[in-house]
C-alpha cells in the first residue's frame, strides 16, 4: 500500500465548486493546446485524445474532469483503481455513461502492474498501456480468459534508455508486440512510452519518432493480431507539444489538469 493513500480519501465523491471550476477551465486550455498544436502540425482535429492522468485525485476532482468532458482516464497504481473504481462507476452511471466503455469513459492503467494484482484491476481496466515483457503479457492473457474478458493492451517501450524507466528495449519491441499480439484475451492497440528526462527537443523528438515507426512497422507486418495497433501513447504535460508533432495519439496529462501532486 502506497503511503499517501492513509492521508487522502480517494473515494471522496464531493468536490467543492471552486476545486470544479479550477479543474474544467484546466481541461479546456488543454484541450485548446492539442488542437492548437494538431493544426500546426498539420494534424486533423480530434486525431489525439487526452487522457487525464489520475494519480492521487479523488473520485469527486476525476469526476469534475469527466464533467468538463474527458472521456479517457489512466491510473498509475492498482491500489488507486480499486479505492475509486465503485465510486467512478456510480457517478459515471448517474450521468447516462459507461466507465471502461469505448463508448463511455474509457479507463486505463498506464503505471506498472504488479501479477497479483492482475485480478483484481481486470473488472475495471479496459487497456493495459505498461506491459512491457511476455510473461506479463501471459500471465494477463490467462486471467482474462478465466473471467471471459478482452483486455487492450499497449507495448511500453524504452525509448530513452534511462534505467529508472520500464519498457522493454526498442530493438525487442517488434517481435514482442507480435508474439504479444497473438495471444487470446488480449487486443495489441498499440504502443506506450515515456519521454526522454532531457531539455533538448531533438532528443525528446527522436524517441517519439522512433515510437512511431516501431508501430508502423508493427502495422505493416501483417502479422495476425497486429490489425489494431494504431495507438501512440507519448506526451505528457511538459512534452505533449513534441508528441503531437511525432504522431501521438493518446497524451496523457495530470498536472496541467489538476494541479500539482500534494504526494508522488
Amino acid at each position: 500500500m502506497v503511503s499517501y493513500m492513509g492521508h487522502i480519501d480517494l473515494s471522496a465523491r464531493q468536490v467543492d465548486s471552486g476545486r470544479a471550476t479550477q479543474i474544467r477551465d484546466n481541461v479546456a486550455a488543454v484541450v485548446e493546446e492539442i488542437r492548437d498544436t494538431e493544426a500546426k502540425a498539420g494534424r486533423s482535429c480530434g486525431d489525439v485524445r487526452l487522457l487525464a492522468a489520475t494519480k492521487t485525485r479523488t473520485v469527486g476532482e476525476i469526476m469534475a474532469a469527466i464533467d468538463a468532458g474527458i472521456r479517457l482516464i489512466g491510473e498509475n497504481r492498482p491500489q488507486e483503481v480499486t479505492a475509486k473504481a465503485e465510486g467512478l462507476q456510480a457517478l459515471c452511471a448517474e450521468r447516462g455513461l459507461n466507465l471502461k466503455a469505448d463508448d463511455g469513459v474509457g479507463f486505463h492503467l498506464i503505471g506498472q502492474l504488479q501479477a497479483n494484482k492482475i485480478s483484481k484491476v481486470l473488472p475495471y481496466v479496459g487497456t493495459i498501456e505498461s506491459v512491457d515483457n511476455l510473461q506479463l503479457a501471459e500471465r494477463i492473457s490467462r486471467r482474462a480468459v478465466a473471467h471471459g474478458l478482452d483486455v487492450g493492451m499497449l507495448l511500453e517501450v524504452n525509448e530513452s534508455g534511462e534505467s529508472a524507466k520500464s519498457g522493454c528495449e526498442p530493438e525487442a519491441a517488434m517481435e514482442l508486440a507480435c508474439t504479444m499480439a497473438s495471444l487470446p484475451g488480449l487486443k495489441l492497440q498499440g504502443l506506450m512510452t515515456i519521454g526522454a528526462h532531457v531539455d533538448d527537443e531533438g532528443v525528446i523528438r527522436k524517441g517519439f519518432e522512433h515510437l512511431r515507426t516501431l508501430r508502423d512497422g508493427i502495422l505493416q507486418s501483417g502479422e495476425s493480431g497486429t490489425e489494431d495497433c494504431r495507438e501512440l501513447s507519448m506526451g505528457m504535460t511538459h512534452d505533449m507539444k513534441y508528441a503531437i508533432r511525432e504522431g501521438s495519439t493518446i497524451v496523457r496529462v495530470g498536472t496541467a489538469i489538476f494541479g500539482p501532486r500534494a504526494f508522488i
